[in-house]
């Protein structure tokens, strides 16, 4: 429940329930066993409407991926944003990071490579965000196409957007009757649709071998100048080459930098929104490691955290 209802709902004053709540959080914090940190997720997030009081629209939150626990929430998704959270850490934790997974922001990237003590560690792009630069270079083209098309053929296109960018394996059977006589319509919308499964395809490739083969093949098709959004789909998977093989290396849990958005957006939503950063990193902190999915979440819900209670002798 939002702090406000639980307030209306014990007769208590909104800013007696969220410190009562804080110092639970806290006192839950320091009870728990420091977790050594080696893989690190980094991802931005938009705030929008949320932060017009504010310059920054975006924020930076920084994730253990072994866990998926969120370390820190950052204003910002510059170079200098990710660039000051490194400095908070200490040389040894730095030399304990093995892993960074990100988006394809190049700044993220430079911040992490300018930092002489993390030349060892390994940055990685999830296949969510590689996917989803995919997903428009795929929609760029189909605008293209049908902004040149006649009246007859953009009519036919009409809403099939979500269609054209949904995965293959993920249509029915009657989606994929559509979708085939969508491709019936122009080659050069087909060919971007199979080079998107390729793509999709060779991320999960089981071996670097795999993945150099399947990436490079198509790298050799969208490699045309006649078409721009493929061209610049081929640029920037040239440009990101060393993080898309590092990914079928090391295989980080990518998926948790997504899950973690999830929980974000579950707390602002039911909260009404979020100023104080301080108070939702530890809110997420907590949804993440104590997910109520059983009687004993709910119950460690209940405790914060905290050991029973001891039964006293009769």
């Amino acid at each position: 429940m939002p702090v406000q209802h639980v307030a209306a709902l014990h007769g208590l004053d909104w800013s007696t329930v969220k410190r009562a709540e804080v110092c639970a959080l806290e006192r839950w914090q320091k009870t728990r066993q420091k977790v050594p940190l080696r893989h690190v997720g980094i991802d931005e997030k938009y705030l929008g409407r949320r932060s017009r009081h504010r310059k920054e629209k975006f924020v930076t939150i920084f994730s253990n991926l072994e866990t998926g626990e969120p370390l820190a929430i950052e204003f910002g998704r510059s170079e200098e944003t990710v660039t000051a959270w490194l400095q908070t850490l200490t040389k040894e934790e730095k030399a304990g990071i093995t892993l960074f997974s990100m988006d394809m922001h190049q700044a993220f990237l430079n911040a992490v490579r300018a930092d002489p003590d993390l030349a060892h560690a390994v940055v990685v792009h999830d296949p969510f965000h590689v996917m989803k630069r995919v997903g428009a270079a795929l929609d760029e083209l189909r605008r293209e196409v049908f902004f040149r098309a006649g009246p007859d053929q953009r009519r036919l296109g009409r809403g099939k957007r979500w269609l054209y960018l949904r995965s293959w394996e993920r249509c029915s059977e009657d989606q994929r009757t559509e979708l085939r006589d969508f491709l019936k319509l122009n080659r050069t919308l087909a060919r971007g649709y199979q080079l998107a499964e390729e793509i999709r395809a060779a991320l999960h490739a089981p071996d670097r071998g795999a993945m150099w083969t399947a990436i490079n093949r198509v790298l050799l098709r969208t490699s045309r100048r006649d078409n721009v959004p493929l061209r610049k789909l081929h640029e920037s998977l040239l440009r990101h080459w060393p993080q898309l093989l590092g990914l079928a290396d090391h295989r980080p849990a990518t998926g948790r930098v997504e899950a973690l958005n999830n929980n974000w957006e579950t707390l602002v939503r039911r909260s009404r929104g979020h100023r104080d950063l301080d108070y939702l990193l530890l809110k997420l902190r907590f949804m993440v490691a104590n997910p109520i999915r059983s009687a004993n979440g709910v119950a460690r819900f209940r405790a914060l955290g905290l050991p029973a209670p001891i039964k006293l002798a009769a």
